[in-house]
């Protein structure tokens, strides 16, 4: 993690310069309109788990200091797709973000700003001087100081303006869905009964963007029961950490879903478990009462450094703390591993595959040194990138979808343990649309994946828009359907 706070050297911060500007009413902002504000530009790029991580973590310094700070999200494309302005303006509407944002997909004010990693923040103060640069996440307690030293400093010059920022709400589009995340088929129990008595088909659905779960009937569209969201999940989607019934319960982009095995439910007390996002925490769905329980997770996040390593050992987690006690970091999905006896959980934010045993309550690393790459190898020593989405085959294999370097894992379970090898994928940036065998097919980050009749792995391609179908046996990559939009 770099960073400079230097401030005896002073810098005149240069124009923002990008395609377009998106949550201000239309209008192109320039460093003139902003004189008077600080200013956080924040250079982010829509895959990046951790520059979601820094979205959230400036919530609070924003509301906070409304009247006097200005945020200005600059996205800088990573992946082909994300240069894309219907990407970026669906990103801003999925992540709610309040503040706004310059499309700059040629790069422009990125290099302006020397930024060479995603995030990057830099501050600049009322006067248009640039007062820090950093780099990584994890950076909202020095900016609250400096921020506040700023306040003093500019106001006692009278250089500080108070007032409105120049943030325009962007219109919320209506429909049943808002960036749904995954979706698991019920079994036959849980549906309702029609007029011959018998159990309709329905769906679990994670309606991300609106922080709920929605059992919907096989129309697709048809809502049973919500659980979260709030009274007006529309137009006020409510968000939080609250256990309960309904809609009395709260998530936050609760994202993966997995089924409880049959014979475990009763005596867990739960038909579902949840990977609750953004509040950092594993939680359960009881879908005959509707009660949501919190299972593992604290709350807080678990921090990678700058060297991609997790702050101290990156293979340890205590014996015998409650897995409500111990840091997660953005679980995106989830699946019930039949061989390895436990849940095993795609952990997004630290690049690895987290287990939760259920009977024991306890949580362990499955997978993953917390290198952010791709190495194949023993479970430990294996690197992984934004894992996404992870399902078992029937022969009780796992497939892994990593996100960030395109590719698709698969997970055995061997006479020399846990492997991990490389379906499809080179590295974080080898992407692209291309059928073939394991050298020479690209993706593009996918986010889903289900096993076909045949055995074959069906992949969300999200960034090409497509269905890819992975054949085990072939060896090869090819493609289903195109077309879609970010599945």
């Amino acid at each position: 993690m770099s960073e400079n706070t230097t401030r005896n050297v002073r810098v005149r911060a240069s124009e923002l310069e990008g395609r377009a500007w998106l949550n201000t009413g239309d209008k192109n902002l320039t460093l003139q309109d902003l004189r008077g504000k600080i200013v956080i530009l924040d250079f982010w790029t829509l895959c990046c788990i951790n520059c979601l991580h820094v979205l959230d973590e400036l919530r609070p310094l924003e509301e906070e200091f409304s009247d006097v700070l200005v945020t200005v999200g600059v996205h800088s494309p990573k992946f082909e797709h994300e240069a894309d302005p219907v990407a970026l303006a669906a990103a801003v509407d999925r992540y709610h973000i309040t503040h706004p944002v310059l499309d700059d997909p040629e790069l422009t004010t990125w290099q302006a700003y020397t930024a060479r990693a995603w995030p990057t923040l830099v501050v600049v103060d009322p006067e248009g001087y640039i007062v820090a640069h950093l780099s990584g996440e994890g950076h909202v307690q020095g900016l609250t100081s400096l921020v506040r030293e700023l306040v003093a400093e500019h106001e006692a010059k009278g250089t500080l303006h108070r007032g409105d920022g120049p943030y325009v709400p962007r219109p919320k589009a209506a429909g049943t869905y808002a960036f749904p995340g995954k979706a698991i088929e019920l079994p036959a129990e849980f549906g309702p009964a029609n007029l011959f008595g018998n159990r309709e088909r329905t769906y679990l659905v994670a309606d991300s963007a609106r922080h709920r779960i929605l059992q919907v009937a096989a129309d697709l569209n048809t809502v049973i029961n919500t659980y979260g969201g709030g009274d007006d999940p529309v137009n006020h989607p409510v968000k939080g950490h609250v256990d309960g019934t309904g809609t009395e319960a709260r998530f936050n982009e609760p994202a993966g879903l997995a089924l409880v095995p049959e014979n475990l439910r009763e005596q867990l007390g739960y038909d579902v478990l949840v990977a609750d996002t953004v509040n950092h925490r594993l939680r359960s769905l009881n879908l005959r009462t509707g009660e949501v329980r919190t299972l593992a997770g604290n709350g807080v996040q678990r921090v990678i450094d700058g060297d991609n390593a997790i702050t101290g050992d990156p293979n340890h987690i205590p014996a015998g703390v409650p897995a409500t006690d111990i840091a997660l970091s953005s679980p995106w999905d989830a699946v019930y591993s039949r061989e390895a006896g436990q849940f095993i959980i795609a952990m997004a934010g630290t690049h690895q595959l987290f287990g939760y045993e259920p009977v024991n309550g306890t949580v362990s690393i499955f997978a993953g040194s917390g290198v952010e790459g791709l190495a194949d190898g023993p479970a430990d020593d294996a690197w992984f990138a934004q894992p996404s989405g992870i399902i078992e085959a029937r022969d009780g294999s796992l497939w892994v979808a990593c996100s960030e370097t395109s590719g698709l894992r698969h997970v055995t379970f061997t006479d020399n343990g846990v492997q991990v090898t490389s379906a499809v994928g080179k590295g974080l940036f080898d992407f692209g649309f291309v059928d073939g065998d394991s050298d020479t097919a690209r993706m593009q980050h996918p986010l889903g994946l289900t096993e076909l009749p045949d055995g074959s792995i069906a992949v969300a391609d999200t960034y090409n828009g497509a269905i890819r179908r992975w054949d085990p046996v072939t060896g090869t990559l090819g493609t289903l359907e195109r077309g879609l939009d970010e599945p």
